[in-house]
């Protein structure tokens, strides 16, 4: 008799952080919904962070009608909503997407292609070297010297360490224990990967980034925390 165990199909887990994001989130569930995933079954998991602008309650009746929604009382960052939603997730691969409209889910087949085929255990998706909207420059000077800095430090070839899709395998993530609660996750995690002896494979990707004006968090006092958060893990776990 065959195992039925084995003919069960693979599982992505979707962890999608959010923070006061009312304007998007409905549209980015609504994208992500309608990306089939044929031989692939799809587990939804969002993490309110402590939303204090109606983000919430549009969430609230989107568990209603049966999204498994997580919720913050208070915000505590995009690393701990992280956390929270990979402790909960039960899938084979778990991919982290943005509550904005800055990255595209019509990208996940192109990202889940390394893993599926057996060549890579994570995958990030690129900024630059797919087609996107151009950032400012200053916001691109930073970018690229957080990833060099993380080529220098441990010995990889990453073009893009900040980018908001990280693909992992389950297997990946053993071992790993993130402590940071915000930004400071993206070196964090990627610090502990190559430290783990794991070959990052990038895919080009579509981004339409937004800026300061158009809801980004993100500040350049995240760029120092990042430095240091790259140091740090290269010489502790």
């Amino acid at each position: 008799m065959r195992d039925l165990s084995q003919l069960r199909l693979p599982r992505l887990s979707i962890v999608i952080p959010v923070y006061n994001e009312r304007d998007t989130i409905e549209e980015i569930l609504d994208q992500v919904r309608r990306m089939e995933l044929p031989d692939m079954e799809k587990e939804i998991i969002v993490v309110d962070d402590g939303s204090t602008d109606g983000t919430r309650e549009i969430l609230k009746r989107q568990e209603e009608e049966g999204l498994q929604v997580l919720y913050h009382p208070r915000n505590r960052g995009k690393g701990a909503a992280l956390r929270t939603g990979f402790a909960a997730a039960s899938g084979d691969y778990l991919l982290i997407q943005d509550a904005d409209l800055e990255y595209d889910p019509e990208d996940y087949r192109r990202l889940l292609h390394p893993i599926l085929k057996g060549k890579a255990q994570v995958v990030y998706g690129s900024r630059f070297t797919g087609e996107r909207r151009n950032m400012l420059f200053w916001h691109m000077v930073g970018n690229r010297f957080l990833s060099l800095l993380t080529n220098i430090l441990y010995n990889t070839t990453v073009s893009d360490m900040e980018t908001g899709y990280k693909l992992f395998s389950r297997q990946s993530l053993e071992g790993i224990k993130i402590r940071s609660d915000r930004f400071d996750f993206e070196p964090e995690i990627t610090a502990k990967i190559c430290k783990k002896g794991i070959r990052i494979y990038e895919v080009p990707i579509s981004y339409a980034g937004r800026e300061i004006r158009e809801g980004k968090k993100i500040r350049w006092w995240h760029g120092i925390t990042a430095i240091w958060t790259l140091l740090k893990y290269r010489f502790v776990d």
